[in-house]
This record gives C-alpha cells, sequence and structure tokens, in this order.
C-alpha cells in the first residue's frame, strides 16, 4: 500500500490496487502544475468538505475515472449538482462506516467550516478513517485541534494525515499534538505550501515532530509514501 502526494490536500491511496483518491485539487495549484490530471484514475474520491481547494478537480478527474464519490451528505448534494450520477455518490454522515471492497471507511469529526464553491451551505466538514486489512489510516481533512481526536486513539492508528500549514486549519506545532492524542507516531504532513499564509519551514516542521519522537513524511508533490 502506498499514498501519493498531489499538493495541498490532495493524497491518493493505492490500497493494493484499488485508488481512492482524496480532496482533489491538482489543475489549480501552481506547485502542482507536473501533474497530468488524465492520468489519475481513482476508483473511489473522498471530499472532506466543499472549499475550492478540496474540490476543484472533482468532476474531471470523476468523469474520466468513473469513480464513485463519498461525502457528507450535504457536500454530497453540490456534487450530484456538478453532474455526477446518482448511483455514483454515496452520501453519509458522522460517524456512519462504510463498507468497501478494499475496507471500511468511518466519517470522524472536523474543525473547521465548510461551503461549496458557490458559497452555499454543504453541511459539516469531516476526516475520514480507513480501516484496511493490516493498516488503519486517519485523514483529518481541514481541521483546528480538538479534543475530539483523543477519542480516536482507540482505533490504533498506523499513519495520520495531519494539516500543518496554520492560518487556516492547525500548524505543526498543535499537529505533534494532534499526533500524542491519536497515539499515532507516523504522519504525512498535508495543507501546506501552496500560498503564502501556509507556507512551512520544512526543517523545523521535521525537527518539531523528531524531537516528539514522532516520524514526519513531507513528500514532494507527485512522490509516494509506502504505508
Amino acid at each position: 500500500m502506498k499514498a501519493t502526494y498531489y499538493g495541498q490536500s490532495c493524497v491518493e491511496f493505492d490500497f493494493d490496487g484499488v485508488k481512492v483518491l482524496l480532496d482533489p485539487f491538482i489543475s489549480y495549484n501552481p506547485l502542482a502544475k507536473d501533474v497530468d490530471i488524465s492520468k489519475i484514475n481513482p476508483d473511489y474520491i473522498f471530499l472532506s468538505h466543499g472549499h475550492q481547494d478540496h474540490v476543484a478537480d472533482m468532476f474531471s478527474i470523476q468523469q474520466q475515472s468513473g469513480a464513485t464519490v463519498a461525502t457528507i451528505v450535504e457536500t454530497a448534494a453540490w456534487v450530484r449538482k456538478q453532474g455526477v450520477p446518482e448511483d455514483k455518490v454515496i452520501e453519509y454522515n458522522l460517524g456512519g462506516t462504510l463498507n468497501l471492497p478494499f475496507g471500511r471507511v468511518k466519517m470522524v469529526y472536523a474543525a473547521h467550516s465548510n461551503s461549496t464553491p458557490d458559497g452555499a451551505y454543504a453541511g459539516f466538514p469531516v476526516g475520514y478513517i480507513f480501516f484496511l486489512k493490516d493498516k488503519t489510516i486517519y485523514f483529518a481533512g481541514d481541521t483546528a485541534l480538538t479534543m475530539e481526536m483523543k477519542l480516536l486513539e482507540r482505533y490504533k492508528i498506523d499513519w495520520a494525515l495531519l494539516p500543518i500549514g496554520g492560518h487556516y486549519t492547525m500548524d505543526m506545532d498543535d499537529a505533534v499534538i494532534a499526533a500524542e492524542f491519536v497515539n499515532c507516531q507516523n504522519v504525512i504532513g498535508i495543507h501546506y505550501d501552496s500560498f503564502p499564509p501556509i507556507t512551512i519551514n520544512h526543517e523545523e516542521a521535521k525537527k518539531k515532530f523528531n524531537e516528539a519522537e514522532v516520524y514526519l513524511a513531507l513528500p514532494g508533490i507527485g512522490e509516494s509514501v509506502e504505508l
């Protein structure tokens, strides 16, 4: 299994041949200009919320791949309005769990805001926990540090994808605490560097995580991390 990073919070998991894409924002991200989205063909797309920097390429990638799009109820309504067929949309809600061919996916709390690119209400922002055969992975989405994360410790998370850019989400210091809250020693940083307010010092981030005895991966765009 591996995770390929496409910038901002866009990550594609390869779960032993099943491709799962999260928060597709690639063609509008200047840092990802060398990524050819026509070659990205996931089986599933999961959206943490409806902000432009998480959904901009959802429709084009869904159309070329035929992927099933999963997200919270109100954001799912927006997905349908873009033209995604009804049978390719899965709506569910906080606390719910999907049973899919590659494993289970539980929708969990995130502390953020949520609207669609046209400004409409899009429900709660969310995160996801992927329960796979041999690994458990937490994708936090856009979130502040929250005590709700302590509830996730029981799931024995192997990898956590945490926002570290600050300004719109928690920063690297809060992300270190989040890793402690969920009791995870392996973190992939997301939601950083795409534009000035969330630019980070990579060496400083790695130092802070290292001091907390947590491994921090900051893959380059298009690079993969073995899970």
